[in-house]
């Protein structure tokens, strides 16, 4: 297989795959635990009994939620917005990072150049034909004005930068390459440039929980707009007038303010322990058992203490409520192969927003595709290694970015993955571990997978004996790795002979990278949704056509990340179809 052969075959369509069916309306809600009532048909919607109205409902108060709401009341429009637990969701979750460029003013200041053509090419080659071009060319045009529009709501951002490849920058570090334009051959398409801005935040040592550092102030900034948020609020039914057009919601709220704070510490607890440990790992049913408790806690006050409470959305209502990687019988449904995966996500992301929109005629779309991040740089000595599948062959350029190493291990090598090393990168691995700028996940992550979990082989023969490799393909594998590593041959996957060690010094290990590796967990998030116009943001019916009166962003729809994703990338499509649908709704489209 030559290299642009090799590159090539990593270029498909996502929807080229098997769709599973969505089931009949109504018929697997409740087994996967979701609690939505069938649409409320009103002849006559002045004589319902609203509770309260505005312009525009908002279901879900996360990245896409509060950019909708920011860009609806600078459009004149008011705004409810209500989610079912604090808001935030994964965006204020995540690790803080947001994909922009286009010559952004952070990276201006970083000295880093850019521009909207470049930053098209580059992701071009990861969105595929997942969004057309129009719409990503829209995307990036508008990134860097959109990064001013955010640091205007408060956003901090900062640039110091830091030009190595890495699946997550040194804490002390804000602007880095959150993507596969440092390797080849993307390096060789498109200048690269550095796009993961990171926002100047910090959540102690840890890489989770910093989106808030972005979220909270665009919150507090539509707050101070006039935007009413009601937090401990499910979406249950939506309501229809008698052409079909979507006019309000009911949702089941908390009125006593002390039962609500006491739902939302239930549910803080349920997710610090169900988010603990992958499902992989030793003791994760003892952690995950422990997050269930409270969540009985939580659930139990929802039964006991809310009342219905019905909003009129007078212009429009948006769907942001998350994606369902955290509905393990949707994804066991959907998506079955990533079931074994670590979910990246808060209790949110049960697809409790996408099977509303469903409700009302919504047509969905790539609902099978999951995005799984196999990182294998920090520490830098498995990078430099290979990965192999079942069979003992490569199938990656081992530096490219986490979720195409997932995607290409997952979708077409059966979810197969094993880091080949040999003694001396084995050694340069741990001391690859305590390296500056590591964080402590990294580090422990290496270790346990190098102490713990490794195979270890005297020969590439008595590896691929203990591994159940095809003998014959190892060890050819290993050949070719080792021609290219001293320079002799061309790599197959473009690695330049400074990004690989040759593998010669026995013994050698194999560290498995799969996706239901025990102590390598791989976190996964779901990109698929309601198909959306993607010039105005409105659901798409199965029939054709929009579905009058709503609208979908972030990972409840379709979007910009729902291919191949890189870091950063969901949060920055979440702003931008968030806005998108608020737009269209103050303008009647």
């Amino acid at each position: 297989m030559t290299g642009d052969t090799a590159f090539a075959a990593l270029k498909h369509d996502p929807r080229n795959k098997p769709v599973k069916a969505m089931p009949r309306a109504g018929e697997s809600i409740t087994e996967w635990g979701l609690a939505i009532d069938a649409p409320l048909t009103l002849a006559d919607p002045e004589a319902h009994a609203w509770d309260e109205q505005a312009d525009m409902v908002i279901v879900g108060l996360g990245g896409a939620g509060i950019a909708a709401a920011l860009q609806g009341l600078e459009e004149g429009l008011s705004v409810i917005a209500v989610d079912q637990y604090d808001g935030g969701g994964s965006s204020a979750a995540n690790g803080g990072v947001y994909y922009a460029g286009g010559g952004t003013s952070i990276q201006r200041e970083a000295g880093v150049d850019d521009d909207p053509e470049r930053m098209f090419a580059y992701l071009k080659n990861e969105t595929g034909n997942v969004v057309s071009d129009e719409t990503l060319r829209d995307f990036c045009e508008t990134s860097a004005p959109t990064l001013d529009w955010l640091r205007g709501h408060g956003a901090p951002f900062q640039a110091s930068y830091y030009p190595e490849k890495t699946s997550y920058p040194p804490l002390d570090k804000f602007l880095y390459h959150p993507d596969s334009s440092l390797a080849a051959p993307y390096r060789d398409m498109t200048k690269p440039a550095a796009r993961g801005h990171r926002v100047h935040f910090r959540n102690g040592n840890k890489p989770w929980g910093v989106g808030a550092g972005m979220y909270n102030p665009l919150r507090q900034s539509a707050l101070a707009q006039g935007m009413v948020f009601h937090s401990g609020a499910e979406a249950r039914q939506l309501a229809l007038d008698s052409a079909g057009r979507v006019i309000g919601i009911r949702v089941e709220r908390f009125s006593n303010p002390a039962v609500r704070r006491k739902h939302s510490h239930y549910i803080a607890k349920a997710n610090k322990w169900m988010s603990m440990l992958s499902a992989t790992f030793p003791g994760a049913r003892i952690t995950i058992a422990i997050g269930y408790r409270y969540l009985a806690k939580a659930r139990a006050l929802e039964a006991r203490e809310r009342i219905s409470t019905w909003i009129r959305a007078r212009k429009g209502m948006v769907l942001s409520a998350g994606g369902f990687i955290c509905n393990p019988p949707m994804v066991q449904h959907f998506a079955p192969e990533y079931a074994p995966g670590m979910p990246n996500g808060t209790l949110g992301d049960n697809g409790s927003g996408i099977m509303l929109g469903v409700t009302a005629g919504g047509a969905t779309e790539l609902m099978e595709r999951v995005s799984a991040w196999r990182f294998l740089s920090p520490p830098k000595a498995w990078g430099q290694g290979m990965l192999v599948d079942g069979r003992g062959a490569r199938f990656v350029n081992e530096i490219w970015y986490g979720a195409r190493i997932g995607d290409e291990m997952v979708e077409r090598h059966g979810g197969r993955g094993y880091i080949i090393l040999d003694r001396k990168l084995f050694r340069k691995a741990l001391r690859d571990a305590f390296a500056h700028g590591v964080l402590g996940f990294q580090r422990d992550i290496t270790i346990v997978n190098c102490l713990f979990a490794a195979t270890r082989g005297k020969t590439p023969e008595d590896l691929a004996r203990k591994m159940g490799f095809d003998p014959a393909c190892f060890t050819a594998t290993l050949a070719d790795y080792n021609r290219a590593a001293r320079g002799e041959a061309a790599d197959t996957f473009h690695k330049a002979p400074d990004e690989m060690i040759a593998l010669e010094d026995g013994p050698y290990y194999a560290i498995d990278a799969s996706v239901d590796a025990r102590m390598f967990p791989i976190s996964c998030m779901t990109v698929g949704g309601l198909k959306v116009d993607e010039r105005t943001g409105a659901v798409q019916s199965g029939q054709g056509g929009a579905v009058p009166g709503l609208y979908a962003a972030g990972r409840n729809a379709v979007g910009i990340c729902s291919n191949l994703y890189v870091s950063g990338l969901s949060y920055s499509d979440c702003i931008y179809s968030g806005r998108r649908a608020a737009r269209s709704i103050a303008r009647g489209i």
